[in-house]
């Protein structure tokens, strides 16, 4: 089995700043990608960052200029340094991971638990 745990999320004020942790542990032979999504109330999940196993990123351009995602290859985690944070940022974020358990075997996504981020006065 595989998991994925999140950590860093809360309530920050306009123009503050978070930083998401997701670390992925179990049967993982390698990631190939790792990415952040999120989903506001009433809205579809969508992608927010994500990064592959070489370094290249892509973000949505809603958040370019002020999100960084990275990634620990050796510890099989995933952040994402959000700096100034806007209310229209609120929703819970999952993490996502596309791996494969073994050398020769098909492509697996999991997901995170989420973990809400709330940007508020």
């Amino acid at each position: 089995q595989v998991q994925l745990v999140e950590s860093g999320g809360g309530l920050v004020q306009p123009g503050g700043s978070l930083r998401l942790s997701c670390a992925a542990s179990g049967s993982i032979f390698s990631i190939n990608v790792m990415g952040w999504y999120r989903q506001a109330p009433g809205k579809e999940r969508e992608l927010v960052a994500r990064i592959t196993a070489g370094g290249t990123t892509n973000y949505v351009d809603s958040v370019k200029g002020r999100f960084t995602i990275s990634r620990d290859n050796a510890k099989n985690t995933v952040y994402l340094q959000m700096d100034s944070l806007k209310p229209e940022d609120t929703a819970v974020y999952y993490c996502n991971a596309e791996l494969q358990r073994d050398g020769n075997g098909p492509t697996f996504r999991y997901w995170g638990q989420g973990t809400q981020v709330a940007v508020s006065s």
